[in-house]
């Protein structure tokens, strides 16, 4: 088996960790990355410290031939190395003189990946070539770029299920890679359907019979694609292969950050610049907004939800040692941990949360019996406060101080609906007339929009902003319905969450009610209060 390096010895060039999320990540169903998003998430990969970042294939299509023509332009790597991804040779024709080996050359990237086949029955049955001019395909290829004074890492495609179908070919395909050049042959589980202790022990063995350095590109198939990356590590590879939040095609590719997270976190080992992880969550959900998928909630370390408490028992144990209940520093990758108030929060989680939101409640039993018990009786009636810090800031508030920050009073408000022509012409039209009174000014205020709960949210700000401007920088940015007790139909209780921004914070408020509208509107005026509060505007009476 071949070594490890020792904790704290590791350089870049005893580990490599290796990002194909432009490459194999954009093959996940419905992401689809333009040039320039391809160019910003470089540069978020770079800032994260990774060693390797592969920009896609260049000769295979107009998009990733453009990249690195701009890339060599308008990219200033500082800590990464830009790869270009191709295939070897075909066969029958010499490296030197296939176009697509060309564009891998030209590509202005010191590195290439190269992809081959390990399985015997890829090779004769969609190469359609035979086994020994697959071989030649990998020397002449690996050979022709090096010589070119590019370095060529080697990517065995379908190598594990290509071992345990004919051992000694996918064996000669490592050797015959590595006495070429390539500085690393990597073993690909390409389907995904590996286990970690058999990736373990193939590794072990490869690495023994042929002396070569292995990676690890693991597929998640099996769910088991971070599990298959360490095991692999484990055993002997020093290069890593993965995807930012594990994207990928059918279930995804190994999370890059989580296995590099549990190499430097659990296992000790140095690969990432230091505190180059701190960045991690950041870097994580800005990448999500590029892609434009939702970051997960639940993912390891970065997921918003992975430091998350919602047991009063562990908020209990929480209050005493942080420790107790999680299993590393969330600040060690840039994540918060997050006190959920719920119906099963106890008396420790309330007071958590209010220490949080700069309420100390510690000396103050009587006020956090209230709050709790305030929480569960209004979870009962639907309410969630889990999702909705906004909310709860302003309950603890009221309970706390006697009543809520007040900067308007409510008179009415209503809503009509009517529909023009068809509604696929655009002919559904809402309109909410707002009456409150403000500053010691009462407003009657008329708001348009595409749908009820749009409209009110038009009329709402149109009053309000006219006594705090502030509210004109706030803007909804997310609206979600739950229909509670679905066996009522259109009777039932309706829960409605709303996220608010005013460019630079969020926070989302709920609101309960008999209807949609109802519901609406009391989490919009929770939003609008809220947001005055946290813009520090002294109420006008």
């Amino acid at each position: 088996m071949s070594s490890i390096p020792a904790s704290g010895t590791l350089t870049p060039g005893d580990f490599h960790v290796y990002d194909t999320t432009m490459r194999d990540g954009a093959q996940q169903e419905g992401l689809n990355l333009s040039v320039q998003d391809k160019l910003t998430i470089a540069r978020h990969l770079d800032e994260l410290g990774v060693g390797y970042i592969e920009g896609g294939w260049p000769g295979s299509n107009p998009k990733d031939t453009e990249f690195f023509a701009l890339a060599s332009k308008e990219l200033d790597l500082r800590r990464s190395t830009l790869a270009a991804f191709g295939a070897t040779r075909r066969a029958g024709v010499a490296a030197a003189d296939d176009p697509l080996v060309a564009a891998l050359r030209d590509s202005g990237a010191s590195v290439v990946t190269l992809v081959a086949k390990s399985h015997d029955r890829h090779v004769e049955l969609a190469l359609r070539t035979t086994l020994a001019e697959n071989l030649a395909m990998v020397r002449d290829t690996v050979s022709h770029l090096r010589g070119e004074g590019q370095r060529v890492f080697l990517d065995c495609e379908h190598f594990f299920n290509g071992f345990l179908d004919n051992k000694a070919y996918a064996l000669e395909v490592v050797r015959t890679a590595a006495e070429a050049g390539a500085e690393v042959a990597v073993l690909c589980d390409t389907n995904g359907g590996m286990l970690p202790h058999w990736v373990a022990d193939i590794v072990a063995e490869v690495a023994d019979a042929t002396g070569a350095r292995l990676g690890i590109h693991a597929h998640n198939d099996t769910g088991c694609a971070v599990a298959n990356s360490i095991a692999a590590v484990q055993a002997g590879a020093t290069h890593l292969q993965g995807c930012i939040n594990g994207y990928g095609e059918r279930t995804g590719n190994a999370d890059l950050v989580t296995c590099v997270a549990n190499l430097e976190f659990k296992l000790g080992m140095n690969v990432m610049p230091e505190g180059a992880l701190r960045d991690a969550t950041r870097i994580s959900h800005a990448i999500s907004e590029i892609t434009n998928y939702p970051p997960s909630a639940r993912q390891p370390y970065t997921g918003v939800s992975a430091f998350a408490h919602k047991a009063g028992l562990h908020a209990s144990a929480i209050r005493v040692d942080p420790d107790l209940y999680q299993h590393m520093d969330p600040a060690l990758v840039g994540n918060d941990m997050r006190l959920l108030v719920s119906e099963m929060a106890g008396r420790a989680t309330i007071e958590l949360k209010g220490r949080e939101l700069g309420i100390d409640l510690s000396g103050d039993p009587a006020t956090l019996a209230r709050v709790t018990d305030r929480v569960k009786s209004m979870e009962q009636e639907g309410y969630t406060f889990e999702a909705a810090d906004a909310s709860f800031e302003l309950l603890l508030l009221e309970e706390v101080e006697g009543a809520r920050p007040t900067y308007f009073d409510i008179e009415s408000w209503r809503v009509i609906a009517e529909s023009v022509g068809s509604a696929s012409a655009g002919g559904a039209l809402a309109e909410a007339t707002v009456k409150i009174t403000a500053g010691g000014r009462r407003l009657a205020v008329i708001g348009e929009g595409n749908g009820p709960v749009n409209a009110l949210d038009h009329a709402l700000r149109l009053a309000i902003e006219q006594v705090y401007p502030d509210v004109a920088r706030f803007h909804l940015i997310d609206f979600r319905v739950r229909i509670l007790d679905q066996g009522h139909g259109t009777d039932a209780v309706t829960r409605v969450l709303i996220e608010t921004s005013d460019g630079k914070d969020a926070w989302v408020t709920v609101g309960v009610g008999a209807n949609m509208i109802e519901a609406s509107w009391e989490a919009l005026v929770d939003a609008v209060t809220y947001g005055l509060r946290l813009h520090q505007v002294t109420p006008l009476r």
